[in-house]
């Protein structure tokens, strides 16, 4: 894990408490340099979402990482869901579509 990877999980967890988080770093599937930490893909479970629309939920991300996305954050992809919607959902986030952007069009 990057350090900025790092920091983005840590104030996660330490703020909604989840009963389940991943964060993927992605941006190996766009185009940046090897090793860069700009493209994240967040799936967080926790019944602090109970109640919220979606927007609220990703305002609330969006605020915890205003930092981050201010500076070497380029892309953050949520999938936020509540105990009770995760478990409808199979435990499962969709995944990230493939980049089209920069070299990798064609």
């Amino acid at each position: 894990m990057g350090p900025v990877e790092q920091v983005i999980y840590d104030l996660v967890v330490a703020e909604f408490q989840p009963n389940f988080v991943q964060l993927a770093n992605e941006s190996y599937m766009h185009s940046v340099p090897p090793g860069s930490e700009s493209h994240f893909k967040l799936v967080i479970v926790t019944d602090r979402f109970d109640g919220l629309r979606a927007v609220q939920r990703h305002q609330s991300i969006y605020k915890l990482l205003a930092e981050q996305l201010a500076g070497p954050v380029h892309a953050l992809a949520l999938h936020t869901y509540t105990d009770a919607e995760w478990a409808d959902s199979g435990a499962g986030a969709p995944d990230s579509p493939s980049c089209l952007g920069g070299s990798k069009q064609g």
